[in-house]
């Protein structure tokens, strides 16, 4: 017999050039193999007669080999295999393209099932490149029943991966289900063994859709165990309760550049709530661009460093991370409260309030922090080096959450480190995120909302702009400059697909969009004009330098990959420009346009397309009409699906849970599930299976 951990190379039939292949689809074992499920089916399943065949018809026949023919297309370029096919009410040719072997496969006289499309060439009937099988044989693979369809690579298709299938889940030892049968028997699914079976091999589509179904709640149980299990510890741990003063928010509005928002002030006292009790807080603070997350999460690590507690803020970029310094410094300017910065460069800097501040090497602000001397300190991945240490951690602070992974959050609150006081946790959020992500991937966290903008934001006016009206919006942008504004330029994005070695490749190719797009602005479009680039190629030193210029008026055009939609804030900024929208999620186009608009002056963001389909048009347009990100990212996860909404290696999350996320009814499911399965024991213990598969699918997510 077969079991999951069976290597492919063992199994009988699979070749070593197979084996290559497979591991392009990462598809090493009878597990990886098993779980790699088809994204269609064909429906074959009605045998028909040739005298029934009509064109573009999906069909099947069950019809002996009269002859076989090969010849070559002009200038024998192309095989081309013929076959005259017969059943007692007719006849019929079939034609093959490129497959030579077709011909000593056919053998004459013997009966086939044929399944293809039917069409018609010279007013004949004719079956072009259908799949065939001989009758007889032990199940149907590939003809007379619903057909799975899988992704494939070069060198292996669905025909191929069918053959290596079907034998394989035919000897494959049973599997024992670690979803305990009083779910399944409450939810109607069917056990891992027939799921399995269902899903590559289905008699009826309902079986199939009955199967993805299991699999897609099955790994939305294991995500909310994982959730409602980490939610279940922290209620157990202990954590510094930070006791603000009754009228905190009144005082520190007084020191404040600006009025608080009625959003603003209620997301704060949510977190002033969360951290005063004994418990880690875990939290989410999201809201669009510009709504002031910022503000109220420096005014979290205030309310700690006040009561002699410590706050690390974390940013996902250097540019990000003095820009939160110099935020913090405005707002705290007139408090004796210490904030430092440590990045990648030798030296930070300490502002010690009251205007006084210092450069100092980085290893005397870790002394400093260690001692308590610094109350709140920001930096980016440097504050998870293992010597920065605080004395008094109370509260952690991350910007742009879900770009870290869950394992370096856990290095920076101090779990790994196994403290027996945890410090409060507060993420931000930019991408403003759908509710059934809310329940699943961001399950663990609690969520606060700045749901309004400042009172004196201008709406930013947001047109898509097609060639023809390309001139137009250039001039437009050249007047913006003269009367001195600034630029950003966003290019294209490169999906990931489009480059074959992922991460290098398409690292590559941005850089040269952006380049390419910098060279036609400096050379063409805006030859007069002040320009500079910002992409990944650029050191840390170079890109500071870049932005250090445009940030004091140096430059009149930024043109940038994506790294400018988190974080670069430029007041004097007007218009956003994205070449090649159509390439850009909608949340994602919204938070590009939020870079602009942050200062007095009427903003605007120009959408440049080159796609003049119906869907692109649609999909640009839901910007103009949506009132807020939120609106937005629903719209976005419904379009392109949560896969590309966040990016699956970002979540580790299988495609089956992936696709069913947009599905709230199997989330709630789920979740009642995992609730009820852990308010009976907590450890499972009781369910050891289930406790094993929980392991494994932490690892698969990246949650360890």
């Amino acid at each position: 017999m077969i079991s999951l951990d069976t290597p492919l190379e063992k199994i009988y039939g699979i070749g070593p050039r197979f084996i290559t292949k497979f591991k392009k689809l990462e598809i090493m074992t009878v597990k990886d193999l098993i779980r790699h499920f088809p994204f269609r089916y064909e429906d074959f399943s009605r045998i028909s007669s040739i005298a029934e065949l009509s064109s573009g018809q999906q069909a099947t026949i069950k019809a002996y080999v009269k002859r076989v023919s090969e010849r070559r297309s002009f200038k024998k370029r192309m095989v081309i295999i013929e076959a005259r096919l017969a059943d007692e009410t007719g006849e019929v040719k079939a034609v093959w393209f490129n497959q030579p072997y077709v011909k000593n496969i056919l053998t004459i006289g013997k009966f086939f099932n044929f399944s293809g499309k039917a069409g018609t060439f010279s007013g004949e009937t004719i079956l072009s490149n259908p799949m065939y099988e001989a009758v007889g044989q032990t199940g149907p693979k590939h003809t007379a029943r619903l057909v799975p369809i899988y992704s494939e690579t070069k060198g292996i298709t669905s025909k191929g991966i069918r053959y290596i299938i079907k034998p394989v889940l035919e000897n494959l030892e049973e599997i024992e289900d670690f979803i305990p049968d009083e779910i399944l028997d409450e939810n109607k699914l069917p056990d891992i063994n027939e799921a399995i079976r269902n899903i590559h091999f289905p008699s009826l589509i309902e079986d199939a859709d009955l199967a993805r179904k299991r699999f897609a709640f099955e790994d939305l149980f294991l995500l909310s165990i994982l959730n409602l299990g980490k939610r279940a510890v922290l209620s157990k741990l202990k954590s510094i309760t930070i006791e603000s003063e009754p009228n905190f928010i009144k005082e520190a509005e007084k020191i404040l550049p600006f009025e608080m928002t009625a959003s603003q002030k209620k997301c704060l006292e949510e977190i002033l709530d969360d951290i005063k009790k004994p418990t880690p807080m875990n939290r989410l603070l999201q809201g669009d661009v510009g709504s002031g997350k910022t503000a109220v999460a420096a005014l979290a690590a205030f309310a700690a460093a006040k009561k002699g507690t410590q706050a690390a803020f974390m940013a996902p970029t250097e540019v990000l991370a003095r820009q939160h310094f110099e935020t913090i410094k405005k707002l705290f300017a007139k408090t004796e409260i210490t904030v430092g910065i440590i990045t990648g460069a030798n030296k930070g800097k300490i502002f010690f309030g009251e205007g006084l501040e210092a450069e100092i090497y980085k290893k005397e602000i870790k002394k400093r922090t260690e001692d308590g001397k610094v109350g709140i300190l920001i930096g980016t991945h440097s504050l998870i080096q293992e010597d920065v240490k605080f004395e008094n951690l109370g509260i952690v602070i991350v910007d742009e959450q879900h770009r870290f992974g869950v394992e370096q959050r856990a290095k920076l609150a101090g779990e790994e480190k196994k403290k027996k006081i945890l410090p409060h946790f507060l993420s931000m959020s930019a991408t403003p995120i759908p509710r059934t992500l809310t329940l699943t991937i961001f399950g663990d966290l609690n969520l606060s909302t700045i749901d309004e903008m400042p009172k004196d934001r201008k709406e930013i006016k947001t047109s898509v702009i097609p060639p023809e009206k390309r001139k137009e919006a250039y001039d437009f942008i050249k007047k913006e400059v003269k009367n001195g504004r600034q630029i950003f330029v966003v290019c294209p994005r490169i999906e990931e697909s489009e480059a074959e070695d992922a991460k290098q490749e398409l690292f590559q190719m941005e850089t040269a969009s952006v380049k390419k797009e910098y060279e036609k602005l400096t050379t063409q479009v805006f030859p007069d004009l002040r320009i500079a680039m910002l992409h990944g190629k650029l050191k840390a030193k170079e890109k500071e330098e870049v932005m250090k210029k445009f940030k004091e008026g140096e430059t009149d055009i930024l043109v940038s990959t994506s790294v400018i939609e988190v974080g670069v804030d430029v007041p004097n900024a007007t218009i956003m420009m994205i070449e090649g929208a159509e390439r850009f999620g909608l949340a994602q186009i919204y938070q590009f346009r939020g870079r602009v608009g942050r200062g007095k002056y009427q903003s605007y963001c120009f959408l440049f397309t080159e796609s003049t389909t119906e869907k692109t048009n649609e999909r640009l347009k839901a910007i103009l009409k949506a009132k807020n990100g939120f609106e937005l990212a629903e719209k976005d996860l419904e379009i392109r699906g949560p896969g590309q909404f966040l990016g699956k290696k970002q979540t580790g999350m299988p495609d089956t849970a992936m696709k069913s996320l947009q599905n709230i009814s199997i989330i709630k499911e789920a979740r009642k599930a995992a609730e009820k399965i852990l308010k009976q024991d907590i450890t499972l213990n009781s369910f050891p299976r289930l406790r094993e598969k929980i392991k494994s699918f932490k690892k698969e997510i990246h949650q360890e």
